[in-house]
């Protein structure tokens, strides 16, 4: 196995030229000697909420394979963790365009721009989606988990599970004082999750047709709560969408982090006759202290 340091991991957040804002990623540009044992040690370390590791370039410097770790398991597909790393990628090793990863959830083209001011925007393409019903009774112990009551929940937008990449249980609370409200019984939720084959579960309110507000608990990762899930944001458009919630093609907006202090933007581009969703948002290094380098 490969020698391995901390300092091989680069540290980018996603949807926030900020640092301090958006989903902080760790990421691993070669990891072609890591075994899985040793990615799960290193994402451990590194502590965020996931890891990405490119463990073999199929395509010189357009498509790889990569794996997505959490402090505590594998995870099959992490959003802020692919725009993290692709725009780690643009920044190392070449130039903005087109990737493919090739990832344990399926294939994930990625486009990486970047603007006037020299800031770098990714925006992925989801695996194919799909939305199930859930279980009166499992929506029950997720509120009962949550501390949330029936009343809490927004009837205009029924639970259902959504997928792409990673499978996500959707409720949305009926107003913005409830969903900035958080505090929850992790382990109770974390067990729910685990029967359900769940990676987040997505809380969201809508601001008006296109803009929502979001928070996505994610016990399963040993993370309290994400600050801003890529993952989460591409079922939610498919959810959306086969619900008629929002037009065929349409651009959400989703906000999230603003209740963790660490605001970030996440947009969901949703084509009409294309059921895979678009998800985009800016990304930054953040830098390490004392290497002098700048978002």
């Amino acid at each position: 196995m490969k020698s391995f340091t901390p300092t091989d991991v680069l540290r980018y957040t996603a949807f926030s030229t900020d640092p301090e804002g958006g989903n902080p990623a760790g990421v691993v540009l070669d990891a072609a000697g890591l075994d899985d044992t040793a990615m799960l040690a290193v994402a451990a370390e590194v502590g965020y909420s996931e890891t990405a590791f490119l463990t073999e370039e199929l395509e010189p410097g357009r498509a790889f394979t990569v794996r997505y770790f959490s402090p505590q398991a594998e995870v099959a597909f992490c959003g802020h963790a692919t725009v993290a790393t692709a725009i780690a990628l643009a920044e190392h090793r070449g130039r903005p365009g087109e990737l493919v990863f090739e990832t344990p959830a399926g294939t994930v083209p990625v486009e990486v721009t970047e603007s006037a001011d020299g800031t770098y925007r990714a925006t992925l393409t989801s695996v194919e989606p799909h939305v199930a019903d859930v279980a009166e009774s499992e929506v029950a112990e997720a509120l009962a988990a949550l501390d949330w009551a029936a009343a809490d929940l927004d009837p205009a937008f029924p639970p259902r599970i959504a997928y792409a990449g990673n499978r996500h249980l959707v409720l949305a609370a009926a107003t913005r004082e409830r969903l900035a409200r958080l505090s929850y019984d992790f382990e109770r939720l974390a067990s729910l999750m685990r029967r359900l084959d769940l990676t987040t579960v997505q809380l969201v309110w809508r601001e008006d047709a296109t803009t929502f507000h979001v928070r996505d608990p994610f016990p399963v990762g040993g993370v309290v709560e994400d600050p801003a899930t890529g993952a989460a944001a591409a079922a939610f458009g498919a959810y959306a969408r086969e619900l008629g919630l929002v037009p065929q093609e349409s651009v959400l907006t989703l906000h999230q982090g603003d209740d963790m202090g660490r605001p970030g933007v996440l947009t969901v581009g949703l084509r009409a006759g294309d059921g895979r969703i678009r998800v985009g948002g800016a990304g930054a290094r953040i830098p390490e202290e004392g290497d002098g380098a700048s978002a």
